[in-house]
């Protein structure tokens, strides 16, 4: 999932960034509630864990104005003990859950889990890569009927290549899109990755082309 994470306290908002990356997820993190009105309006996502007390913006306009808009994406509430009115509030303004601080990592995962099931079943969304199918939804690389064992932040650098048919994109953006915004993972992960995907795609004609200085895009072997 594409996750939203609006805290002002830094230090908890890397911890949680921390946990919620090494299970898979894509986390984007702002420290402030004015930046993260322009983020939101701005980028898509799967789901918002926000701060009720936020410089700027506070947690409860933030959310007011994401339901006003329609924009349906849950939301979970990090919220103080003595904020009990608040978060009575939050529930009401359209939040999907809340967290009292401070909480345990595994609880917030299985509120994440609890939320993305009740999302249902996507559609499934296929994309050709050569003669391979490329499930974005589940992010299953198909061969046939047959799922290839590949890693999901690998499998999610493909997606990212894949959905923009042949287009370059460049190694920051694809950063973004496997770590979230203000991750402090080094670029270096992704010539990794792109590497490991190299050569698990090579034996099907399909390869991903280094534009130097520039970024990376998908398509056959021999260009």
């Amino acid at each position: 999932m594409r996750i939203a994470l609006v805290e002002d306290n830094v230090s908890l908002a890397k911890g949680i960034a921390y946990q919620l990356r090494d299970a898979g997820h894509s986390v984007d993190i702002l420290h402030d509630g004015d930046d993260a009105e322009v983020f939101l309006r701005q980028e898509s996502g799967d789901l918002v864990i926000l701060d009720l007390n936020l410089p700027g913006k506070n947690g409860l306009d933030l959310l007011a104005d994401l339901r006003e808009r329609g924009d349906p994406r849950p939301v979970i509430l990090l919220t103080a003990r003595s904020e009990t009115e608040d978060r009575v509030k939050g529930l009401d303004a359209g939040a999907d859950d809340y967290l009292v601080k401070p909480f345990e990592m595994e609880e917030l995962a299985a509120r994440i889990r609890a939320l993305g099931r009740r999302k249902g079943v996507a559609p499934r969304q296929l994309v050709e890569i050569g003669p391979l199918k490329l499930d974005v939804g589940a992010l299953q690389l198909l061969d046939g009927e047959t799922a290839l064992d590949v890693p999901r932040r690998e499998l999610a650098l493909l997606a990212a290549l894949a959905q923009v048919k042949g287009r370059t994109v460049s190694k920051a953006s694809l950063l973004d899109q496997l770590y979230g915004a203000g991750s402090e993972t080094d670029e270096k992960v992704i010539e990794v990755y792109v590497s490991r995907l190299r050569k698990r795609l090579a034996g099907y004609g399909v390869n991903i082309h280094v534009h130097r200085g520039i970024g990376y895009s998908l398509g056959s072997a021999i260009a």
